[in-house]
């Protein structure tokens, strides 16, 4: 099989053991109300969505209605196609009411095709769900086998690989064609997609457009459907599943220290490093709870992980039990064996290394404790104005070698420690008005200063738009009488009334 997905049709849900009765949601549209779901019952009965209320409460007195809620239905969809990650690591919401999961090479750990889908039915009837289920060669073929498709007792559909059979006898409308082009095609005759695939390409491209031929190609398996998933595709995947639900945190804990140390044993084989690395709790109520750590560089050690992913187990909330439990690297990088000092103090042949290894590790932490915004460094860029002669990178990412005037700092070039994002306007006393200030005062405290140097004038980049509208800086260094020392500048004309005052950094 190419590949193996399938969908589930109007995924409705219900109380297990619960009648049976004939339920619809409604969604207004204007002064009209229309149905917008109906469950198994209610379609028996002859009702379908797009009806209109009056007329189905008129065929159906009996009818219970609930107010349709899209978007709180789009994100129970986006949960589910989540927790269906047990089967599969490809799973997307599909439409409205659908999921598709490719199982491609997965079967086998379920004990097959007809038993993976047993399972997945089993599951969702459990937790309340009713689906109809497919497995397909191609997307199209198993979205319309799932909606459209007959089989005993409404079961599972399997389609047998390379068999296009069971498509020919199905209504156009199986072709996930507008509705307008699937009337016209009714109109013309056209009742099967057998039909619709016997006719002439051209002619049919001349009057309907090219939706009825890509249509046909994805269903057959001739073009390929791109289908964007849930979860980025995991480029290692080890998962465990349980006899009986566990909670304890201590079983959760012992669980991600068998995975972790089995991940790890899986990347030194394929002489991987982890970058972004995910587990996972499916719980028996159907929900999952998901957590996520990332290194700043590729690592396979199972201690320095497990240390990052115990700070995130305890916020993992085992529900009314877990039945089964994965870890995943979701990023992977190339990480070659490395040697190591013999002494174990980062001397000799491996010091290098183990000094770089030491400071990941603390960054990882560091990172983990106060966000990946909060970590960082700075690199020079080849630019005089403050503001831009520094740019922000990754705390190990190398500097750009895009900017030749960026080589390195200049050290003659004092500059505070803490720059500000934007200058802070100030109010400011000097003595005389090309001089330094004497006083000054910067949210709302006054500071009379003691030593000051400068100025050090810094003109716009002439080269860039705008330069000439852009008036010089002179930047002086200052110290109060408490001893802070302060990076301010003068704006524009000395002349009392044309300057402004701007505090820009503090130095310590």
């Amino acid at each position: 099989m190419w590949l193996p997905r399938f969908p589930t049709d109007r995924i409705e849900r219900r109380r297990p053991g619960a009648s049976a009765e004939p339920r619809a949601t409604v969604i207004s549209e204007g002064n009209r109300r229309r149905l917008a779901a109906v469950n198994r019952a209610a379609a028996v009965l002859g009702l379908a969505p797009g009806l209109g209320l009056a007329d189905a409460e008129a065929r159906l007195p009996e009818l219970a209605v609930h107010p349709a809620t899209p978007e709180d239905d789009r994100q129970a969809l986006i949960r589910l196609a989540a927790w269906c990650g047990r089967w599969s690591p490809w799973t997307a919401p599909e439409g409205d009411g659908g999921l598709w999961l490719d199982v491609t090479g997965a079967a086998h750990l379920f004990g097959g095709e007809a038993a993976l889908l047993s399972d997945i039915a089993g599951r969702l009837g459990g937790l309340g769900f009713a689906a109809r289920l497919a497995l397909a060669d191609t997307p199209g073929a198993a979205w319309a086998l799932a909606r459209y498709g007959a089989s005993e007792n409404d079961g599972p559909i399997v389609a047998r690989p390379g068999d296009p059979k069971p498509l020919l006898d199905l209504p156009v409308a199986a072709l996930r064609l507008p509705e307008a082009i699937a009337a016209d095609l009714g109109r013309l005759g056209f009742g099967s997609i057998g039909e619709v695939a016997a006719a002439p390409r051209a002619a049919l491209a001349r009057r309907f457009g090219p939706s009825i031929g890509r249509r046909l190609d994805q269903a057959f398996g001739r073009i390929d459907e791109p289908i964007e998933p849930l979860a980025p595709q995991a480029a290692l995947r080890i998962r465990q599943s349980f006899a009986e639900p566990i909670s304890a945190p201590e079983d959760i804990a012992a669980i991600a220290r068998d995975l972790t140390h089995a991940l790890c044993r899986r990347l030194g084989e394929e002489a991987q490093g982890v970058r972004r690395l995910a587990f996972a709790l499916f719980r028996v109520d159907g929900t999952l709870a998901l957590t996520e750590i990332g290194t700043v560089r590729p690592s396979r050690d199972p201690r320095h992980l497990l240390r990052l992913l115990g700070e995130k187990l305890e916020g993992l909330d085992p529900g009314f039990g877990v039945d089964l439990a994965l870890i995943e690297a979701r990023q992977a990088a190339p990480l070659a064996a490395s040697q190591i000092a013999l002494t174990g103090t980062g001397a000799g042949a491996g010091g290098e290394a183990e000094d770089q290894t030491d400071m990941a590790a603390l960054l990882d932490r560091l990172i983990l404790r106060l966000g990946a915004s909060a970590v960082a460094r700075y690199v020079p860029r080849g630019s005089h104005i403050p503001e831009s002669a520094l740019r922000r990178i990754g705390p190990l990412e190398p500097a750009p070698a895009d900017d030749p005037a960026a080589a390195a700092w200049r050290p003659d070039l004092p500059r505070p420690i803490r720059l500000f994002a934007r200058p802070e306007p100030i109010e400011a006393v000097a003595d005389l008005p090309d001089g330094p200030p004497a006083l000054f005062r910067w949210r709302r405290v006054a500071h009379r200063v003691r030593r000051a140097e400068g100025p050090e004038r810094i003109a716009a980049e002439w080269w860039r738009a705008g330069a000439e509208d852009r008036p010089p800086r002179d930047y002086y260094r200052v110290e109060d009488e408490g001893g802070r020392r302060f990076w301010l500048y003068r704006d524009g004309p000395a002349a009392p009334d044309g300057a402004r005052w701007f505090l820009h950094g503090l130095f310590g």
